[in-house]
């Protein structure tokens, strides 16, 4: 029995995590955190958890064997310097806190991109969960470099839901804003670039081509679909890429390269992600769609968790999309 606990329990992430932990037999939440609403029932706060769950918020975290991080970005390493981790538990942070500068004290935060880390993380005492657009843009870079045919600018546009800006109300996210409306923000200049060029670039030998990215607010509440495109070599087919994509996914239970265009819905409420590749005069554009919740944060959370404890990656995370 793996004893969890969640410190910052009463956001999208912590909730995500609460439905997808909660009832496995081999998982016993111990407790989750909250300063603000300590005392309270977490399905007074996460209502559709409410007759599921029978705990209550609480200020500390039980002793667990893995603890995982939901706290605000930049909050993760307060967190850690004020209670007192035991070595043994693991940790797992959802936060953009350990994505860059991975180390704290004796610890080493392993990045937690699943398909690209998977031995590592296997390995690790803490993890740094990978950001969700960072996470829908790596999965289609990767086997790019993999198959060394990356040498040109990339170009991405991608689109999220209003859980991707969190909890904390911003007029960004209310619906009379949402509704019926789309907008850029962060042009060129969003958070995940960093962790994306740092992994990327260790993975491509050091050097990587510019990645241009345009983020976009959507008119729905979760989900991320990506429209990556690149210049490839002279001579480089669609055949040549269905091999890449198809190879370098081979052992990845949740990314499923499709032949068809695919859409965001598809994923959506699961931890899959979905790619397409189409050649188009010498550029490659890939479609890569993932839910910001599941596969961006708390399902690749647990994925990673599952290899932490070397249990079946898949644990807990068979989920059905909603296709209508």
């Amino acid at each position: 029995m793996i004893r969890v606990a969640i410190a910052g329990g009463t956001g999208y992430t912590a909730g995500e995590l609460l439905r997808l932990l909660y009832g496995r037999d081999d998982v016993q939440v111990v407790s989750v955190t909250s300063t603000s609403c300590a005392g309270k029932k977490i399905g007074e706060v996460h209502r559709d958890l409410l007759g599921d769950i029978d705990l209550e918020f609480t200020e500390e975290a039980e002793t667990c064997d893995v603890l995982f991080l939901c706290l605000g970005h930049g909050l993760s390493r307060e967190y850690l310097e004020n209670h007192n981790i035991p070595d043994e538990c693991r940790i797992i942070d959802l936060g953009n806190d350990f994505r860059i500068d991975n180390a704290w004290r004796s610890r080493n935060f392993v990045y937690g991109l699943t398909d690209l880390n998977r031995e590592e993380i296997s390995k690790a005492d803490s993890i740094a969960n990978p950001g969700c657009f960072a996470t829908a843009i790596q999965l289609g870079i990767i086997p790019l470099i993999k198959s060394g045919v990356l040498k040109d600018e990339i170009h991405v546009t991608a689109i999220t839901g209003a859980t991707g800006a969190g909890k904390k109300l911003q007029e960004t996210t209310q619906f009379n804003y949402r509704s019926e409306n789309i907008s850029v923000y962060k042009p060129f200049t969003h958070q995940h670039l960093d962790e994306i060029r740092k992994t990327m670039t260790a993975l491509n030998g050091g050097t990587l081509p510019q990645i241009n990215f345009v983020p976009m607010r959507g008119d729905f509440p979760r989900g991320i679909f990506a429209s990556i495109y690149t210049r490839v070599p002279e001579g480089f087919t669609q055949s040549d890429a269905d091999c890449a994509f198809m190879n370098c996914y081979l052992s990845s239970p949740f990314v499923h390269v499709s032949d068809e265009p695919i859409s965001m819905k598809e994923v959506v409420n699961t931890n899959k992600c979905l790619i397409h590749t189409e050649l188009h005069q010498g550029y490659l554009l890939i479609e890569s769609a993932i839910d910001n919740l599941v596969k961006g944060a708390s399902g690749q959370a647990v994925e990673n968790m599952n290899l932490m404890f070397g249990l079946d990656e898949t644990d807990g995370l068979k989920l059905k999309p909603s296709a209508f």
